[in-house]
């Protein structure tokens, strides 16, 4: 049985927030670059430790919550079957999605779309009140872009945004990758 706030209040007592998130990307390099030079994100660190290198990005808006941009399977305990399945989903355009806010998403969808990215889904209004667009990052994640409604109650996306009908049910499809043998 999970309990709500008013069943456990002391439970609620500390706040929590979203740090970072990772993302699978094939290539550190590219994947940097379209983030960094594309969207406009902030690197925010650049590792490389015990053999492994992961970018963390952000967008200047939010330097407290980052994206960590790593390759697939890099996790410690992953063994070479978890790395092939990750690959597999990856080659699929089935693991990475990411979701938005934009303050003007057809000057979004301009940019993102002069740039190169591969056009998942032209601006569309939603149902339930967003604007929205999508695209293909350069590894095959989905990136949707949202402009909430301006008469939304706090300017904030509705949980169904980027989920509801009207999207495109095509995934990303990354480049071929080859597969370490």
């Amino acid at each position: 049985m999970i309990l709500g706030p008013d069943e456990r209040p002391d439970l609620f007592r500390t706040e929590v927030k979203l740090s970072y998130c990772t993302l699978a990307v094939h290539d550190l390099d590219q994947s940097l670059r379209f983030y960094r030079d594309v969207l406009g994100f902030q690197v925010r660190d650049d590792v490389e430790f015990e053999g492994m290198r992961w970018v963390s990005v952000s967008a200047p808006s939010q330097p407290d919550v980052q994206i960590v941009l790593e390759p697939p399977g890099v996790h410690r305990g992953a063994t070479p079957a978890d790395q092939q399945a990750i690959r597999d989903l990856m080659a699929n355009g089935l693991l990475g999605r990411l979701v938005f806010v934009t303050d003007d998403c057809d000057a979004t969808f301009e940019r993102v779309e002069a740039a190169g990215a591969e056009v998942m889904q032209e601006p569309i209004d939603q149902p339930s009140g967003v604007r929205d667009c999508a695209f293909c990052d350069p590894s095959g994640n989905l990136l949707r872009f949202t402009q909430p409604a301006a008469d939304s109650p706090g300017n904030r996306v509705t949980p169904s945004a980027g989920v509801s009908t009207g999207h495109s049910t095509q995934n990303c499809l990354p480049p071929a990758v080859v597969s370490p043998a």
